[in-house]
């Protein structure tokens, strides 16, 4: 097992906490070799898990087109976790190594380059729902330093993690 598939298995590991009622989601901030933060995706702490219908729009995905009604979804995002916890504990993640089991979002991309991550390992693939807006996002991504790249690695969760099966 390398470097990335080491890390990709803790990122794996660290989903498994995932309370989302779609898909479960883990990252891992690595920098100089050593783990300095995790996160997974759920709601804040304190409030109710969104697998136990903490959440008004993942409760009621029937109401939300793709991509719509985030501004109301109290669900932070794996990524956005583990970059806050870095920095809760006051952990520097300026030219740090993301993985995380689902290339990340706009928001988090957005941030990851705000933060100066260098750059992100991701297992699958996500595209922006609005084709018209893949550009855009790809442009952001684009812009951390080291890449955001697809790794190849075997999830024998993948649909659990997917949300395609329970």
């Amino acid at each position: 097992m390398n470097r990335d598939e080491y890390y990709m298995n803790i990122a794996c590991a660290v989903r498994e906490k995932a309370n989302c009622t779609g898909r479960k989601v883990g990252a891992v901030v690595v920098k100089d070799n050593r783990i300095i933060s995790t996160g997974y995706n759920g709601t804040p702490e304190g409030m109710t898990n969104c697998l136990d219908g903490g959440c008004a729009r993942c409760a009621d995905k029937e109401a939300y087109d793709e991509s719509v009604g985030y501004d109301v979804c109290i669900c932070v995002h794996a990524e956005q976790n583990a970059l806050i916890t870095a920095a809760r504990f006051g952990n520097s993640i300026e030219g740090c190594i993301v993985y995380s089991t689902l290339r990340p979002c706009f928001d988090c991309s957005k941030a990851m380059l705000q933060a100066k991550v260098h750059t992100v390992y991701y297992l699958h693939d996500w595209k922006h729902p609005i084709g018209s807006l893949q550009a855009q996002y790809e442009k952001v991504q684009n812009r951390i330093p080291g890449g955001v790249r697809q790794i190849a690695y075997e999830d024998a969760k993948s649909d659990w993690a997917n949300g395609k099966s329970s």
